[in-house]
């Protein structure tokens, strides 16, 4: 049964990452702000990935002058929530 789970993000124009964590494979990401189009680009890429192939694809991504990027806020978020540090809804 997937676990549902919710990542408040810090750095970012996104406030909030919602994603489901079916085991290892994470589903139904969805970003709350932020900037859309690639947002809903990353979500569609990242769905159904494991945390560990999320985490290698997407940590330390930075953006603009920022020291993280959304795709770093989601390997955060995943490899918390795997670990049993998320928010859990």
């Amino acid at each position: 049964m997937p676990k549902h789970f919710v990542y408040k993000t810090t750095g970012t124009c996104s406030t909030e990452i919602h994603f489901d964590l079916d085991g290892e494979r994470v589903k139904n990401i969805r970003f709350v702000k932020g900037c859309d189009g690639n947002l809903k680009a990353v979500s569609i890429l990242a769905e159904g990935l494991t945390v560990d192939q999320i985490e290698e694809k997407c940590k330390d991504i930075k953006c603009e002058h920022r020291s993280t990027s959304c795709a770093d806020q989601l390997a955060i978020a995943v490899r918390n929530a795997a670990a049993g540090l998320g928010q859990l809804l």
